[in-house]
């Protein structure tokens, strides 16, 4: 087999431990909170003065604005301050920093990357592409979130990258988000809470509701259903468990794409956002919007969770149904397949599956279509990202781990209007670690998120052994060539 032509790029994404967002610090002790409190009240109005503008002092420089999110801390600590005295705005701001504290959004990693075409093309070169890659950003305590960076690709296939701004800002949890009644329901049932009391909340709403109706219908059932039975309180938890899983995010548009982080919000990801895989997806009708399947780890278990934007600014995270819905590494294809959406997938943590669906939030009946073969990938396989339309088919990148728990990256090519045939597969590793890349917080790993290609070229970001992230190119005539030497008609390969 003829090996395509690969070009390691001379850029690399390294941590940067500098950039930081203010989280709240609280304890959970009320009476370690409440001493707190009380020896902020016993400052003068002077020694406030003097605290604050010290904090001010100290940390101004590594944040837009520290203030508003100070004041957010003390509204969250406020029902501890026993006193009917008026505090003065400083005061507040002080209690907000004493339960307030940095955190490192990338002190330990910053991986896993996808890439997709900017959605703004404008003011480039002929032959030129501007172009938004996620990262995986890993801190204090394994918590994941979602980075940005922007760049363009030249028509001679060189990479630059935009300046990364040393500020970064979480963005505003809008309150009260839309939600669409059928998809809560199923998600409901498939929970199994397909009971009376779910029917009783549910019912209520229209087929489109927001965040206040369904406060509303739970609050009318929990006073209706008294006493609660153990049945009723679980299915009011899981209906507000679910509630909390779909929200919104908007940033503003004055932050810069690197400023704008997708950090855990609901409870099922508290303990990361991980391996986002972003795809731009056309329409029938023409139209684009931006998708993103993403592991939601919640310290115990994980959930694969959707995210919707068209524009890098208003975010919707929503949970995803159906019975496939299971596992890590969904992968949406970048359009419709003969009406029907496309995922793959990998149900058993083993091997490769495709599935089909009228609706993006819905899964169930996946199709095996790829199981281990080579040595290099007999542990398991999967994809590194959304398929990519080629005139030969649909190129796959996958990632393969075999000996050592070594990963390396090849590539699988299915057919274009079905794509549960494969037609060509790599007997080779694309990409395999080499020399430092072989050293980080997970030895012996290259992995992606997902790739694109422009001007005869597959760019193609990885991360180095779960530390940081680099580029290389690969030919693609080659590597289409390479795919197509030993053609296949076989559905499932051996």
């Amino acid at each position: 087999m003829t090996c395509p032509k690969l070009h390691r790029h001379q850029i690399l994404l390294q941590p940067e431990s500098a950039r930081v967002i203010i989280r709240p610090f609280i304890p959970a002790s009320s009476r370690r909170l409440s001493t707190i409190i009380g020896r902020a009240l016993a400052l003068t109005e002077q020694e406030v003065e003097a605290g604050l503008a010290a904090v001010h002092d100290d940390f101004d420089s590594r944040h837009l604005d520290i203030e508003p999110v100070l004041f957010s801390h003390f509204l969250k600590v406020q029902h501890e301050v026993f006193t009917q005295r008026p505090l003065s705005r400083s005061r507040q701001l002080l209690i907000g920093a004493l339960f307030s504290g940095e955190y490192s959004l990338e002190a330990a990693a910053l991986f896993n990357p996808s890439i997709i075409p900017h959605p703004d093309q404008t003011g480039l070169p002929p032959g030129f592409l501007r172009f938004i890659m996620s990262l995986r950003a890993t801190g204090e305590g394994h918590i994941s979130s979602i980075e940005f960076r922007e760049g363009v690709i030249a028509a001679d296939g060189q990479i630059h990258l935009t300046p990364v701004s040393r500020f970064v800002s979480l963005p505003e949890i809008l309150p009260n988000p839309s939600y669409r009644k059928k998809r809560f329901v199923i998600k409901l049932h498939e929970m199994g809470f397909d009971n009376a009391c779910a029917s009783s909340v549910m019912d209520a709403l229209g087929s489109e509701f927001i965040r206040a109706d369904l406060s509303a219908s739970l609050a009318r059932v929990r006073r209706e259903s008294l006493p609660h039975s153990h049945e009723t309180r679980r299915t009011l938890e899981c209906i507000q468990w679910l509630a909390d899983s779909n929200y919104e995010l908007r940033f503003s548009e004055r932050l810069a794409l690197s400023e704008r982080i997708l950090f855990p919000v609901s409870d099922n990801e508290s303990n990361g956002i991980e391996d986002a895989r972003f795809v731009r997806f056309v329409e029938d009708d023409g139209s684009i919007i931006y998708y993103a399947t993403y592991t939601a780890y919640s310290g115990r278990a994980i959930l694969p969770q959707f995210i919707e934007t068209q524009d890098f600014i208003h975010f919707r995270v929503l949970t995803l149904n159906g019975s496939a819905v299971q596992n890590k590494g969904m992968a949406l294809f970048p359009r419709r397949i003969q009406g029907r959406y496309a995922m793959l997938s990998r149900q058993d943590d083993e091997n490769l599956f495709v599935m089909f669906s009228e609706n993006p939030h819905y899964w169930s009946d996946p199709h095996l279509i790829l199981r281990p073969a080579e040595a290099w990938e007999s542990v398991k396989i999967g994809n590194c990202g959304s398929p990519i339309e080629t005139d030969a088919g649909w190129l796959v990148i996958t990632h393969g781990v075999g000996p050592m728990r070594r990963y390396c990256i090849g590539a699988v090519l299915l057919d274009l209007e079905d794509p549960t045939r494969v037609i060509g597969r790599l007997r080779q590793p694309l990409l395999c670690p080499e020399g430092v890349e072989r050293e980080g917080y997970v030895p012996n790993v290259v992995y992606s998120c997902g790739s694109l290609v422009h001007g005869g070229q597959l760019i193609l970001p990885y991360a180095m052994s779960d530390k940081a992230t680099a580029f290389v190119s690969v030919d693609l005539p080659g590597l289409l060539d390479a795919l197509r030497e030993k053609e296949s008609g076989n559905h499932l390969p051996a």
